[in-house]
């Protein structure tokens, strides 16, 4: 079976957050199942600077304003087809906007780009290959499912997965015209969207399917609170809406054999992550005691209920517990964090920015690890937490409610508890899960279990990939009955 991906970013080429990792740990997840998947992406400087071999596969006169070319090559075990368009992605800056922060204005023709490939590409523009279904991830490629509706592949199988619905590329009304579709796609049941276009909500329109990152989210979606204006539509649609956890590359992820650590450790040698430890204490300047090391590794932002954690600090020091921050976001945030890390010295430490490695570091040394989420869709960090004895301690929301056992009375008493949940948006109960985790950690023999309970559980794609393959092929299946 081949697939088209098309997405706007992926690990280990490109990387924002964790739709990078899903994208590129689901192909290598497939393959051992039988399906081929090919992704599309654009062609930033750092993507093309990881290319070392490549072969132009399809060229264009003019896409969107400039000459752009195709190119087949592969890193990191993964097939790729590289758009090369360097009027709209050779920049200085991140995928989505400058260095400021600020986002491309032009972003609607960059990422509507992406998706007129991704479309002529389902159509057999690029000789010798003929995607059977195409998936695309987000708004950045949703559009590729509206250029196949109004266009050559309509008869392909395609789904869309939502990352995350607070991002839905809304754009004026005045880009249609450069959109390059016929007239009747602006329409409601189109690409319109609240008198203009929205790109996620042409793909939630025109996709045959829609996945979305955790069955807890996927229902949460189709609420007012959750839905961001799109719970209409997706609730028209709830009969083709699925819900499937993401999972994480468990050989990258390995405590066993993580090279970013300060010394490797498993289940059984849980006592070796002291050197962890004290590597983590050593890097943001922590008291070295036998207090809970509770950690953040995280965007710094309101939906990430960073907000709310700062709100309680204060609390969290006086459980007696030490906390590492390592994030950045908004600025505001930013600075009451590193605030409170010159208020609590040795309590409290700050790293602004996002280290790869040091991020493993703190998985690997850290005792717990806080995430306080208003909503999130699915959540890498704390199945990376599970694997690296890193308990999670989590808001009960979307993926995070659906892979963290919470070590009440009866998941203690029967031996499943994996982590701590606690009510979302709520900085009462955010602190009293912290007492919580130190009531717990208290007890050697208690915390050990928990931690060892956790790194049993199964956060390998190999699950969910077998999800995605018997979604495909019903989709397949459907594609004889469809015009």
């Amino acid at each position: 079976m081949n697939v088209l991906s098309v997405t706007p970013e992926i690990f280990p080429l490109v990387k924002t957050g964790g739709l990078a990792d899903v994208a590129g740990a689901l192909p290598l997840a497939l393959k051992a199942k039988g399906v081929a998947m090919r992704s599309l992406v654009p062609g930033y400087p750092v993507v093309m600077q990881g290319l070392r071999k490549k072969k132009a596969v399809l060229a264009y006169k003019d896409l969107f304003g400039g000459k752009a070319s195709v190119h087949a090559a592969g890193a990191g075990g993964l097939d790729l087809l590289v758009l090369d368009a360097p009027h709209l992605f050779d920049r200085v800056g991140g995928p989505y906007g400058d260095a400021g922060g600020r986002d491309w204005p032009d972003n609607w023709r960059r990422f509507a780009a992406l998706g007129r490939v991704g479309a002529d590409i389902a159509a057999g523009a690029v000789d010798g290959y003929v995607p059977e279904i195409v998936h695309a991830h987000d708004w950045q490629a949703a559009m590729t499912l509206a250029y196949m509706r109004y266009g050559k592949a309509a008869a392909v199988p395609s789904l869309v997965t939502v990352h995350n619905l607070a991002f839905q590329g809304q754009f004026a009304a005045s880009i249609f015209a450069g959109l390059g579709l016929p007239d009747a796609a602006m329409a409601l049941d189109g690409v319109e969207y609240y008198g203009g276009v929205g790109f996620l909500k042409a793909g939630l329109q025109a996709a045959w399917a829609i996945t979305t990152v955790s069955p807890t989210y996927a229902q949460e979606i189709r609420t007012p609170e959750f839905g961001m204006g799109l719970d209409g539509l997706i609730n028209m649609r709830a009969a083709d809406l699925y819900g499937i956890v993401n999972g994480i590359d468990v050989e990258l992820w390995n405590p066993a054999t993580d090279a970013h650590l300060a010394a490797t450790y498993s289940a059984k040698t849980l006592k070796a992550r002291a050197r962890n430890r004290a590597a983590v204490e050593d890097r943001f300047a922590l008291d070295r005691d036998a207090s809970p090391l509770l950690c953040v590794v995280s965007r710094l932002t309101w939906q990430k209920g960073i907000d709310i954690l700062a709100s309680v600090l204060d609390g969290v020091v006086a459980t007696g517990a030490r906390l590492a921050v390592l994030g950045s976001g908004d600025a505001g945030l930013e600075g009451a964090l590193l605030a409170a890390a010159a208020r609590h010295r040795g309590r409290v430490g700050a790293v602004i920015g996002y280290d790869e490695a040091l991020s493993h570091l703190m998985q690997g040394g850290c005792d717990a690890i806080l995430i306080p989420s208003r909503f999130e869709p699915c959540g890498l960090t704390q199945l990376y937490g599970l694997r690296y004895g890193c308990v999670p301690v989590v808001a009960r929301t979307g993926g995070l409610a659906d892979t963290v056992i919470d070590a009440n009375e009866a998941a203690v008493a029967a031996g499943v508890a994996t982590g701590f949940q606690f009510a979302p948006d709520n900085g009462g109960a955010l602190l009293h899960a912290v007492r919580r985790v130190a009531e717990a950690h208290a007890s050697p023999a208690l915390w050990a279990s928990i931690q060892r309970q956790g790194m049993k559980a199964d956060v390998s794609w190999d699950r969910s990939a077998g999800k995605y393959v018997e979604l495909y092929r019903a989709l397949l299946s459907r594609r004889v009955t469809q015009p």
